[in-house]
């Protein structure tokens, strides 16, 4: 009888730890799951071709072509163009012109069809650009300084222009589907995260050895692919309009825009966006150019270079897990209080490795520059993350699109006058190719500007990603509901078109 007992025992033992086991074996294959699990919620809620567009144009675009675009343009001035740091900082600048005048783009693309249809020729036109562009610049071994930057600025229209469609998705489903609007920015955050951890995994590797002109070759790829959405967008045929219609619907977009822009619960926090990017002057030329320098800095070489963009990448992307997870049921005002004081502060480790600090302490640069760069990308993304969920509800009804493009061409007119305001900055302290004496105070000045916006945050709502913000006379009319209808586009896979 003792035996039998000790038998039945042992196979309830087996028992419960086969249970466990297949426990254990459920939990992880539902967190390996989980993602395409979220991907197919969105995908039902609000239609897969959504979710295919933004893993496109961020993740393939932003992500992956942009970390090439930001290491290759980098060498492109410094060792191809030979220009000093200071105007090396003024052309990125320059470049991002197209992304200034995105309401144009988001105009156009709204309110004047071409051969019938609304998108096609517009993401077409977009793919053109972005290919001359590219093999221009990688073709071309003597490129004027003012068609190099031309050229650049061709590539960005491109990427500009492909941007403006799903830009106009993302603030539509914000206002129909209220409480996925952080998991939409989300998404997008995710796709352009890890494109950009892709991207810079590999960029090093191919400066190194196909030069940056080779790389801003390959950046024709991404542009090939969208000139492809462009053949394989499905959308309706719409009648032609005459002149005069086309210009009545430009200038009814336009009042509505004005009018939306004139509402204090809009423009307040429209500048404080303007103004937390703005005062955050940008030197990251003069920093590239003392990270490669064999006297002052530590000379790293292209693949270092690289990989600590990719850790950066690394940074945004837990950036936006913490926001996802954790971060976006807070309210905005609070989120972006210690955002931007973290932002402020985590600027002091670029003062500590320019003033040499870490080697008092035995760190390498290589181990901290790591580590300053993770830091810094996650707190950016932290901190741009809920500006964006914002201004997706500042959208009215009717033109999601265009007036998603004006606030985001508001941001990137900051961005460009912290770049400028950061090549100004630098000249005058003297930054030059090889003169860096002067870069720990460009740093210090960064850094207090930083913390200037933390006394502007009344301009920004009290309320969360799940509140409504605008007036319902903004959110919901009659005729742009009507509109909105008539105007629906799906991107449909090539098989679907060839059937």
């Amino acid at each position: 009888m003792g035996e039998e007992e000790m038998g039945k025992d042992g196979e309830e033992e087996t028992l419960v730890g086969s249970d466990e086991v297949k426990e254990k074996r459920k939990a992880f294959l539902l967190g390996i799951a989980s993602p395409v699990l979220w991907l197919r919620m969105l995908a039902s809620e609000m239609h897969w071709s959504f979710v295919a567009g933004v893993i496109v144009v961020y993740g393939v675009g932003q992500g992956i072509g942009g970390s090439l675009n930001r290491l290759a343009s980098d060498y492109y001035w410094k060792d191809v163009q030979m220009v000093q740091p200071s105007a090396a900082q003024v052309y990125q600048g320059i470049t991002g012109f197209p992304w200034m005048v995105k309401p144009l783009w988001g105009l156009l693309t709204d309110v004047l069809p071409i051969f019938g249809y609304r998108r096609r020729p517009y993401f077409v036109f977009a793919g053109i650009i972005g290919v001359f562009s590219m093999l221009l610049l990688a073709l071309h071994k003597q490129l004027h300084v003012l068609f190099a930057l031309l050229a650049l600025i061709g590539g960005s229209a491109g990427a500009a222009i492909a941007d403006v469609t799903i830009d106009a998705c993302v603030a539509q489903n914000s206002i129909h589907h209220p409480p996925l609007a952080a998991d939409m920015q989300s998404l997008c955050g995710f796709s352009s995260s890890i494109g950009a951890l892709l991207g810079f995994s590999v960029s090093g590797f191919l400066v190194h050895h196909i030069g940056a002109q080779g790389v801003l070759g390959l950046l024709s790829v991404p542009a090939a692919l969208v000139f492809m959405i462009g053949l394989v967008l499905d959308e309706p045929h719409v009648p032609r309009d005459s002149i005069s219609q086309v210009y009545e619907r430009l200038l009814e977009a336009a009042g509505s825009m004005w009018k939306t822009l004139k509402c204090p619960v809009v423009w307040r926090p429209c500048l404080y966006m303007y103004l937390s990017l703005a005062l955050s002057l940008n030197i990251h030329e003069g920093m590239f150019y003392w990270y490669t320098d064999s006297k002052s800095g530590p000379s790293f070489s292209q693949e270092i270079i690289g990989f600590i963009y990719c850790i950066g990448a690394v940074g945004s992307l837990l950036g936006v897990l913490l926001y996802h997870n954790i971060l976006k049921n807070y309210s905005f005002r609070s989120l972006l209080f210690w955002s931007q004081l973290l932002y402020g502060l985590s600027g002091m480790l670029d003062l500590a490795l320019v003033l040499r600090l870490n080697l008092k302490y035995n760190m390498p640069d290589y181990l901290f520059v790591v580590i300053d760069e993770g830091v810094s990308q996650m707190i950016n993304r932290i901190k741009w993350l809920p500006l964006l969920v914002l201004s997706a509800k500042l959208c009215p009804t009717g033109i999601e699109g265009t007036f998603f493009a004006l606030l985001m061409s508001i941001d990137n007119i900051g961005v460009f006058s912290s770049s400028w305001g950061g090549g100004l900055l630098l000249h005058i302290l003297n930054v030059t190719r090889t003169e860096f004496s002067n870069l720990w105070v460009a740093i210090i000045l960064r850094n207090l500007l930083r913390l200037l916006p933390l006394s502007l945050l009344f301009l920004v709502p009290k309320s969360d990603n799940n509140s409504q913000i605008l007036p319902t006379e903004f959110s919901s009319p009659k005729e742009a509901i009507e509109m909105l209808e008539s105007d629906k586009i799906e991107l449909v896979s090539l098989v679907h078109n060839t059937q």
